[in-house]
């Protein structure tokens, strides 16, 4: 069956703003339609939703997420490296809140009530 495992075992937060291509394609869009507090498995096939080539940003700084730990990291590039192994991505993904632009270049916290 098929084998794989987690880039980092811990529970691992991120911000990412959607529509700048922050995050793989594929969570994009999955996370689109999501409120907060809610959850979502994602699984994203090889290919153009995925991760970019691997030589074109190897340590996941342009186009997360980014494994935490450089095992992680490791680990990742080796199965995305490699044509004979499985390259399908799984994520655990929670949405925790939304921002607001505040018009200024910065955010609101979405769960705080304006006045």
């Amino acid at each position: 069956g098929p084998q794989g495992g987690a880039f980092d075992k811990d529970l691992d937060f991120s911000r990412a703003e959607l529509g700048k291509g922050q995050i793989v394609k594929g969570l994009e869009c999955a996370m689109r339609s999501m409120k907060p507090g809610g959850i979502r498995q994602v699984l994203i096939p090889y290919g153009p939703l995925g991760y970019p080539n691997v030589n074109n940003d190897a340590s996941h700084d342009r186009v997360g997420p980014k494994p935490s730990t450089f095992s992680g990291q490791r680990a990742l590039n080796f199965v995305l490296e490699n044509p004979r192994l499985d390259r399908t991505l799984l994520f655990n993904v929670k949405l925790v809140r939304v921002d607001k632009p505040d018009g200024n270049g910065g955010f609101v916290r979405g769960d705080k009530k304006r006045t």
